[in-house]
């Protein structure tokens, strides 16, 4: 399973899509039919199924022990031929390399498990310029937002392209997600990344994990 701390032992990509109207059910079986695939390559560690209760996006947080290893899989002749028609479901497919820049948890390292939390991807859209000033931001917030009932885990992610942050929060219900866009400093217009960034967010569930392959 995938265990989400500082150190980024291993390369982490993650793959928002968002889908054409009525198509999350598809965009879903085609994504998981790639991880049929990956658990079985040479340096894969973990891939994340999530879908959001809007029916809106579809995520995949997966990890890989490297960059080539990762790079090995994605130009496979079967993965290519999968990534076309996935396409066609899809407004948007947004890839990009991580790394974990802060982690707050009630619970020791976070891990990602099926059906065990409610996942809350915050995105952060900016010019590579605004990225260091939206780390900082990050780092600042995290953990006053931890005092939140029902926050379990935060996790600030930068891009290493430099033009996103994501949040990876955790929460025990749908409920509480309420609670943080009403604090001071958090809402859709009051928000700390104010003339940084653009954000959009979405409460999804875990539907599958796939660690690697025996």
């Amino acid at each position: 399973m995938a265990a989400l701390d500082l150190e980024n032992q291993w390369v982490t990509v993650i793959i928002l899509f968002k889908v054409k109207e009525g198509q999350q059910a598809a965009v879903i079986e085609q994504v998981q039919e790639l991880f049929a695939i990956a658990k079985h390559q040479p340096g894969f560690v973990s891939a994340n199924l999530h879908r959001s209760l809007d029916g809106l996006k579809v995520a995949n947080y997966a990890q890989w022990e490297n960059e080539t290893a990762l790079e090995n899989f994605r130009q496979l002749p079967n993965v290519q031929a999968r990534v076309a028609p996935l396409q066609e479901l899809v407004e948007e497919m947004d890839s990009h390399l991580y790394e974990i820049v802060a982690s707050e948890s009630k619970v020791g390292v976070p891990q990602i498990r099926a059906g065990e939390y409610f996942v809350h991807f915050a995105e952060f859209r900016m010019p590579v310029d605004n990225q260091p000033r939206m780390v900082e931001l990050a780092k600042e917030h995290v953990g006053p937002a931890m005092s939140l009932e029902g926050l379990v885990s935060a996790n600030f992610h930068r891009s290493l392209d430099g033009e996103r942050v994501i949040n990876y929060g955790q929460w025990e219900n749908e409920d509480a997600i309420t609670k943080l866009t009403q604090r001071p400093g958090f809402g859709k217009k009051d928000g700390y990344w104010t003339g940084l960034a653009e954000n959009e967010f979405h409460l999804y569930e875990v539907v599958q994990t796939e660690p690697n392959h025996p």
